[in-house]
């Protein structure tokens, strides 16, 4: 009798000696693997942000992936799980600025260098922290390998393409509108900006009694900076007025020039078909501007105050500009009509606020300049041919030399990349890498700039002060944690990467600039399958948040349930890109089928001991195998799981396994055995055959189940009588012929 089996399993008595064993043994280091593990297969950890703790949305993340690792590792591959965390640069930044707020400090009152000191120590005690998590999901990370966006080795990376990048002219800087955070006070990308349906007013006006056409807008206050009306080419309305120009002598005390210009992008059905152009402060606008020779006056500051308009508007907030805009027009008799409409207003990830496009000296990298590669191992894309970055990241894609998973998100990929402007890379926040860019005589007409990995050495060069966007050097991820630009053994081995597993909604955020600096810095794509898992969502299908007050703590989950429980409820039945309904009862179920696996394996102990240590290679078994029927079932049964297996269908595998432990091996072939077991009659050599074939069956059962539910079957393993044995997380994945 086992004495370890007859209480129920209790997932807190196993799970931290389980993960302490499998860390002790160095199997997480491919390094350290058997030498049966030649073929590498590699995969990065998504790095979390070092800026809070581990979610729902986390642990699917890492049930999937550990997975897929395990079931590589037992395939006899050199699997190398790369951990990391990301400095999330605006995030980090604004959390510890709060936390200082608190004792009532400002970030200007320590000076960069001392706030950087805090932000770093707050970093660092985060990542303790997600890593701690990060191990209780069981994850068999290579914590060897950490890799962290901001440490020594990412940031000679970061440098090293920077300057690759604009000695090839694909970096630039430049003066143009972009999207300003006026609460953050910084820039923010086009990706970044957070789309929320509202309720406005779209007004509909004439700038004088005399201009001949009306214009509509929800935004009047940005008409003093106009100097433009748009209209469409094909609307016979406006036709007579193109080309010319009128002059306003007062428009709520500014004077403006206005050209009547002609457009495509003009919509004719909008308000009444005119636009008015203000290109300081639309990226649209500033477009037209450029292609019809327009000025452009910049009316709006970075606090979102009006600046460079007249007496009665200059330095007032927007919202308050707009009010006075709006009763000027109404005692000159201009407005015409004032509609409510649903409007999208643009606001910023991070501080929610509304964000003013703006023209400001900026860094970008052109996503049109053609170029060479100087080596290439893309297919399709020859080192004579001229490309540019958004052909790489569409040919790799089209190609299906990445495969993403499931396919209907590469429309959305390939529908982004087609409207992808210039990026803007530079951000005006202290954390983060600093643009390793270096002035003399700054903004002055004998200025001269230095970009490199090292400063110049005279003390008279000034370092821009900017910070690159946090995407730049965690696009880099899957080659710069491999060494890179060194020439490492990691790198030659594990690059490309096997598979990326994300969410949808970091496809362009992250994965799409992964592709882009994968392909133009080493000339080959960053990873082979990119697999979308969906949102985790509570059981009426909302999405967790704290306002909701649904949110759960994973931790608190495994706690109750055991981690092996977590996961099978997160991985069963959820298909690629599909959202987990994510519920308690499906948790609780799973904990009773780690108790169902307890009590099968304590009952298969219970009647073999008397067969002590087992040679499942040996003769007798070989031909109890070829001759079994329920052994060539499961045979099947586990070529089918492998197919699954190496399609990353774990949704249908780890369904399969549940079935045929439960319904089939528990329900049936145990049961059967039970009544032949207690039979007097039973001969000696047809009990020892029973009993092979239990314990062959848990043995398997146990293999195929562990890369779903790792400790529970690492503990079982432990206990079976089986010659040869090694931990299970490298044991063979078992041959289904």
């Amino acid at each position: 009798m086992h004495e370890k089996f007859l209480k129920p399993y209790n997932p807190q008595e196993t799970e931290e000696k389980i993960y302490k064993i499998w860390e002790d043994s160095g199997y997480f280091n491919p390094d350290n693997l058997p030498e049966r593990h030649q073929k590498p297969y590699s995969m990065v950890l998504p790095p979390p942000n070092v800026t809070g703790i581990l979610h729902l949305g986390h642990a699917d993340m890492l049930a999937i992936e550990d997975t897929a690792i395990r079931f590589q590792r037992m395939q006899g591959k050199k699997t190398l799980w790369l951990p990391g965390t990301d400095h999330a640069a605006i995030a980090t930044q604004t959390k510890v600025e709060k936390l200082l707020a608190k004792e009532g400090i400002k970030k200007h009152d320590l000076g960069r260098e001392k706030f950087l000191d805090k932000v770093n120590e707050f970093a660092m005690d985060s990542q303790k922290t997600i890593i701690s998590q990060t191990k209780r999901m069981g994850s068999s990370l290579d914590w060897s390998r950490l890799a962290f966006t901001l440490d020594e080795q990412r940031n000679l990376a970061v440098k090293t393409a920077f300057q690759r990048m604009y000695e090839d002219g694909l970096i630039y800087r430049k003066n143009k509108v972009i999207n300003w955070d006026p609460k953050g006070q910084t820039v923010i990308s086009d990706d970044e900006i957070v789309y929320e349906e509202r309720k406005t007013t779209l007004y509909t006006f004439k700038y004088s009694k005399d201009f001949p056409i009306a214009i509509s807008t929800t935004r009047p206050e940005t008409k003093v900076g106009d100097t433009a009306v748009a209209v469409n080419p094909n609307d016979k309305r406006y036709k007579e007025f193109v080309g010319k120009t009128f002059e306003i002598e007062d428009f709520c005390g500014v004077k403006l020039s206005i050209k009547i210009i002609s457009d495509r992008e003009v919509d004719p059905e909008f308000g009444t078909g005119a636009l008015g152009v203000t290109p300081a402060h639309s990226k649209v606008d500033e477009k037209m501007a450029l292609d019809n020779n327009l000025p452009s006056k910049e009316i709006i500051s970075e606090y979102a105050c009006m600046k460079n308009v007249g007496e009665n508007l200059n330095g007032k907030k927007v919202k308050e500009a707009r009010e006075i805009v709006i009763g000027w027009l109404k005692e000159n008799n201009l407005m015409m009509e004032e509609k409510e409409i649903e409007h999208n207003v643009s606001t910023a990830e991070r501080t929610s606020a509304v964000i003013e496009p703006l023209p400001k000296l900026q860094w970008f990298i052109d996503v049109n300049k053609k170029f060479k590669l100087p080596h290439s191992k893309i297919e399709g894309i020859k080192t004579s041919e001229e490309v540019c970055l958004k052909d790489l990241m569409k040919k790799v894609v089209e190609t299906k030399e990445v495969k993403i998973l499931p396919d209907r998100f590469n429309k959305t990929y390939f529908n982004w990349i087609d409207k992808l402007q210039d990026w803007c890379i530079s951000r005006q926040i202290w954390y983060g890498h600093q643009i390793p860019v270096w002035y003399k005589n700054k903004d002055k007409s004998d200025e001269e700039v230095h970009v490199g990995i090292e400063a110049p050495q005279e003390n008279s060069w000034e370092q821009d002060p900017d910070t690159l966007d946090t995407w730049f050097s965690s696009g880099l991820w899957t080659f710069s944690t491999l060494g890179w630009p060194n020439k490492t053994n990691d790198l030659e081995l594990y690059h490309p990467t096997d598979l990326l597993e994300t969410a949808h909604d970091i496809l362009f955020f992250w994965v799409a600039r992964m592709i882009l600096m994968s392909t133009y810095l080493i000339g080959e794509i960053p990873f082979k399958t990119v697999y979308i898992h969906g949102l985790v969502r509570d059981d009426k299908n909302r999405k967790f948040s704290k306002s909701l007050g649904n949110a759960i703590d994973p931790l608190d989950i495994i706690e109750k349930y055991g981690t092996d429980a977590l996961r099978m409820s997160l991985l069963v039945a959820v298909a690629p890109g599909q959202d987990v309904k994510f519920s308690e009862d499906k948790v609780k179920a799973y904990k009773k089928f780690s108790n169902k696996l307890w009590n099968i394996t304590r009952f298969i102990l219970d009647n073999t001991q008397a067969l002590g240590e087992i040679d499942f290679d040996s003769e007798e078994l070989r031909k109890i195998r070829s001759s079994n029927l329920q052994i060539e079932e499961l045979e099947k049964i586990i070529s089918d799981i492998t197919s699954d297996m190496e399609n990353y269908r774990f949704y249908l595998a780890s369904e399969k396994i549940y079935h045929y432990t439960w319904h089939e091996f528990a329900d049936k072939i145990i049961e059967e055995s039970k009544s032949k077991l207690s039979d007097p009659n039973l001969s000696d050599g047809q009990r020892k055959e029973t009993q092979l074939i239990l314990l062959y069956i848990l043995q398997n059962i146990l293999k195929i189940l562990h890369p779903f539910m790792p400790f529970i079957t690492e503990e079982i393993w432990s206990e079976l009588p089986i010659k040869n044995k090694k931990l299970l997380m490298i044991e063979n994945w078992p041959n289904s012929n």
